[in-house]
Parts: structure tokens; sequence; C-alpha cells
């Protein structure tokens, strides 16, 4: 009786799944410190330098990005075992292969767990604590989406979704060629002191030169919304075939420059413009990005904007 009374008080706070078969919240005694993931010979590593985080120890990483892995991290639970029959089906038979995903604070490792991505549930994704270890589709209480989109090595979702980020005094020259309004093109040039402003030709008269200082001073800091990683090879090239709306070239004092293209976006599924976006490419990486009108409006000015005779607001 004594033994069965041990026995009862030593399982009830154990969990229903085998605690090293299901721990896969990282619960760490002060905060995580560091966060890796391994997708076969991809490596991406998260640490905490100061009271910000780096990517691969170099490139800011993005804030909210942080703050929602950690999230994710420390509350994540379990929502329901994988049927070995479920488990064959989404990930042994399409050979879908796991993110190792290890957790750290101040160097050592609290926690570590593989990551399964899918799509046969709503939550996207599938875990184990080890290889031989029993699955489980794992969620976040409270957010009902798929947290596996979060376990990805591509540094480019690490870093800020940042597509200018330059002083005025970092600017010297902006060039905005609109293709749909090729009349509205112009460009600025700033040298020693003094701005120029053309037709991306000719040099015009009667600017206001207040509106130029406004204008530029708009690159001080302008975001997209989210890489298009989705989109296929195929279709990337298409769309690169294709005259874009706008394109933006801005050079730095330092010699370098940004040329920012940015096309119409469409439903994939039913063709449908959007009205409230635009995919975007630099120069910098082969990958589109999808940016707001509400963000890059400031910087679609016409050529009419920055003539005095013309009233209208910024």
């Amino acid at each position: 009786m004594a033994v069965a009374l041990v026995l009862v008080i030593l399982l009830r706070d154990k969990s229903p799944y085998g605690k090293n078969q299901s721990s896969f919240a990282s619960l760490p005694k002060k905060e995580i410190t560091g966060i890796e993931f391994t997708d076969g010979e991809k490596k991406l590593m998260l640490s905490k330098e100061g009271e910000g985080w780096l990517v691969n120890g170099t490139n800011e990483a993005r804030k909210s990005a942080v703050l929602f892995i950690i999230r994710v991290l420390t509350e994540m639970t379990i929502k329901s075992p994988v049927s070995p029959e479920m488990l064959n089906t989404e990930i042994t038979e399409k050979g879908i292969n796991p993110v190792k995903v290890s957790v750290f604070e101040n160097g050592r490792l609290i926690n570590s767990f593989l990551v399964y991505k899918t799509g046969s549930n709503p939550y996207g994704n599938m875990m184990k604590m080890r290889e031989r270890s029993k699955p489980f589709i794992v969620y976040v209480p409270g957010y009902e989406a798929d947290i596996g989109s979060a376990f990805i090595t591509s540094e480019l979702f690490w870093q800020p979704f940042t597509v200018f980020n330059l002083l005025p005094s970092e600017i010297s020259s902006v060039t905005l060629e609109n293709y749909s309004d090729p009349a509205s093109s112009f460009s600025i040039i700033y040298k020693d002191g003094t701005f120029t402003f053309s037709d991306t030709e000719n040099d015009l008269a009667g600017w206001d030169s207040s509106r130029i200082k406004r204008y530029i001073s708009y690159f001080t800091w302008v975001p997209f919304e989210s890489w298009a990683f989705d989109i296929p090879d195929d279709q990337k090239e298409r769309i690169k075939s294709q005259n874009p709306l706008y394109r933006i070239n801005v050079k730095k004092i330092s010699g370098n420059e940004v040329n920012l293209t940015m096309w119409e976006r469409s439903d994939t599924d039913t063709g449908v413009r959007d009205s409230d976006r635009l995919l975007g490419k630099t120069d910098a990486v082969d990958e589109f990005f999808i940016i707001r009108y509400f963000d890059i409006d400031p910087l679609l000015k016409k050529r009419s904007y920055f003539l005095s005779s013309t009233h209208k607001s910024p």
C-alpha cells in the first residue's frame, strides 16, 4: 500500500505523455539568450548581445521576430499526439526532414527538439523531443496559426524588414521612374550643398526646395511587410520580365546605391489585383518582398508635387 501511494505521488506531477517525451516548452531560470536552428546543412544562430539580438553573430535581428519565437519557445504545449499512420503519410512518405532547435541560457543548453513542418493540420507542424521519441502536434494556446513557420534558417527572415534606412545626409541622389506615367518621373541630385531637380534628362526650374528636403527625409525609414519566399523560381523570372510600375534608385554619399523595383501584386489563386500592396525587389538579394502602399506611398510622388506652381499637400 505504501509503495502504491509513493507511485501515485511521483506520477501525479508528470506529463501524461512522459516528461522526457513531451517537455517542449523551454523554461530558463532568467531568460533565453541563444536559439540555434539546424536544417540539414543550414544552420542559423540567434544570440542576445546587450539589449539586442544578432543573427549569426553579425547582423541585427528583427525585434518582433525574436519576441515571437521566444513566446513560442516558452509557451508552446501539446495539442494532440500524432498517430503512426499520420506520421508515415505526412512526414515519412513525403521525405520531410526536421529542423533541430536548440535553446540556450548563458551558453547552457536548456532544451532541444525536432520540428517537422507539414500542412496536414491547421498548426502546420509536428514535433518530437528526439528522433525516436513520440510525435505530437504542438501549438501556443491563444495563437491559432502555424508556429512551425517561425523555425526557419533564412538570415533574411530574421533581419529587419527594411528597404530604406538612410539619413538625408547620406543621400547624394534619388531617381524615381514611373513606368505607368513616364511624364511624372524625376531625379534629385545633391552636390556641394545644393539640389538640382530634373525630369531625369533636363534640369528644371521653379521647384520648391522645402518639398525636396521633405521628400529626402522620407527615406529615413521605409519598411516592407514580409518576404515572398513562396514564389516559385519560374514565376520570379516571369515577374522580372514584366514591366514594373515603379523603380527608385538611391545613391549614397558613400558611393553605394539601392535599386528598388516594384510590380503590381495579384492573388495567386484568383488573379485579383491587390490594391493595398506591391511586389518589390532590390538588387541586393534574389528574393521578392511584399510592400504596402501605405509604407511606400510617400516616395511615389509625381514631378508636379515639387513645382512651386502646384499647391498639393504632401
